[in-house]
């Protein structure tokens, strides 16, 4: 459908959507026309879009969730399915009413689950990874430093060429979602950790490509760095939350617990509303509380 398309192409141009909110968009209309298709028995036009009840589209829903999407997967198809027919409605095919009708599943709240100091100091050091090749071994200790270190996403740390870094090496250079560029201090640490891998690397690293590389020389993938985290978990007698987006939480909760206020830490992390940093307050007082509970003899 080409009205999908050009959709999908504002969202890239106009709305500088982060490539995962794109890709999950895409993946959610299409599955979306797959079950119209089956639904009305032939690929729908236009027409048959505009003509659409509430009641449809909670078919859909309905659909997706006996296939295993959660609160938060449906939430995220009704959004990408609104964004879609209120892009209809501004060019006059649609009347995008029937989506605002229906409301977005109750999402679960959950607080995020950052590792102990300990567990994160000992996941991110070189000489716990387990691989046999050293640049490989420099590679994921650099990768998951950085996670920690500075409080990056995974697509963030593996996104960064050799130019993130400043000169002098006191500062990132981050570019997170919606493309918004940040400033994050570099901690000596760090930058050890990735001069290590980069002098190990046996890759030509140039100043625009990936500064992070797999086995044969291309850009390094999500899964890779999941899988060793996953290996880590087992070696270390981690819990199953041991993840490496839990490191990014730990940096948050740890600094929080040190006296930083959550401005910064908003800044530090990239988050568009103190909201979604204010989380991390919540996860302090359950550490708190957790302390209290198995020290204070009147608990």
């Amino acid at each position: 459908m080409k009205e999908r398309q050009r959709w999908l192409e504002s969202l890239a141009g106009e709305r500088r959507l982060a490539d995962n909110t794109l890709e999950a968009y895409e993946r959610d209309t299409r599955q979306f026309l797959a079950f119209l298709t089956a639904h009305l028995g032939a690929p729908p036009g236009v027409g048959d879009i505009a003509e659409l009840r509430p009641a449809d589209l909670r078919a859909f829903l309905a659909a997706r969730r006996r296939e295993g999407s959660g609160a938060r997967s449906l939430g995220r198809h009704l959004a990408g399915l609104r964004s879609f027919l209120r892009h209809m409605e501004r060019k006059g095919l649609v009347n995008a009413a029937g989506a605002g009708a229906i409301r977005s599943p109750k999402q679960p709240k959950s607080l995020p689950k950052p590792l102990t100091g300990n567990q994160a100091i000992t996941v991110v050091q070189a000489d716990a990874q387990l691989s046999d090749e050293p640049w490989i071994a420099a590679r994921n200790a650099a990768v998951l430093t950085l996670l920690y270190g500075c409080g990056l996403r995974i697509s963030e740390a593996l996104d960064l060429t050799p130019k993130a870094f400043d000169g002098d090496g006191n500062i990132l250079r981050v570019t997170g979602k919606g493309r918004k560029t940040r400033i994050v201090p570099l901690l000596p640490v760090v930058r050890e950790a990735v001069e290590s891998y980069v002098r190990l690397c046996p890759y030509h690293l140039e100043a625009d490509a990936p500064l992070f590389r797999g086995a044969r020389g291309g850009k390094l993938q999500p899964a890779i760095i999941q899988r060793e985290m996953q290996r880590l978990r087992s070696a270390l007698g981690l819990p199953d939350s041991a993840t490496p987006h839990a490191l990014r939480h730990s940096f948050a909760t740890h600094l929080l617990s040190g006296g930083g206020d959550l401005r910064t830490i908003q800044e530090l992390l990239g988050h568009a509303s103190l909201s979604t940093t204010q989380v991390y307050t919540a996860v302090d007082a359950a550490r708190l509380l957790d302390v209290y509970e198995k020290a204070h003899p009147r608990a």
